[in-house]
């Protein structure tokens, strides 16, 4: 799979995601948080008193393992990074956190597999 088509998959996976987290009462307030080349968190969302920061990963198969299988030690460490400086910088140091991952195994449209990881690392 190309970059393109890699992208447009990823993309798609974000919004399955968005939409998911709506309809669970999640109040999405962030999303593609990017600070120049540090990174970027997907989906920044209020679950009740928790703000989530939450890593969405989209693939076609298992052939390569489970998504949240990708979401590499390096990867939670860019998202943690990240969640402090967004942390601080709306004044939230005092709120409680968590970190999620949506996991997404994409066949089609309206043919996919969504699961949620609450306190994946």
């Amino acid at each position: 799979m190309d970059g393109r088509n890699k992208r447009k998959l990823g993309s798609f996976g974000e919004e399955i995601a968005a939409d998911f987290l709506i309809k669970s009462n999640y109040k999405i307030v962030n999303r593609n948080f990017r600070i120049g080349k540090l990174g970027e968190i997907d989906i920044i969302a209020w679950d009740g008193e928790y703000i989530c920061f939450i890593e969405v990963k989209t693939r076609r198969s298992f052939l390569y393992g489970t998504p949240s299988e990708a979401v590499s030690k390096s990867k939670q460490a860019v998202i943690r990074n990240l969640a402090g400086i967004y942390l601080d910088r709306y004044g939230l140091n005092d709120s409680k956190a968590r970190f999620d991952v949506i996991e997404i195994i994409y066949r089609d449209k309206a043919d996919y597999d969504l699961n949620i990881i609450k306190n994946a690392f």
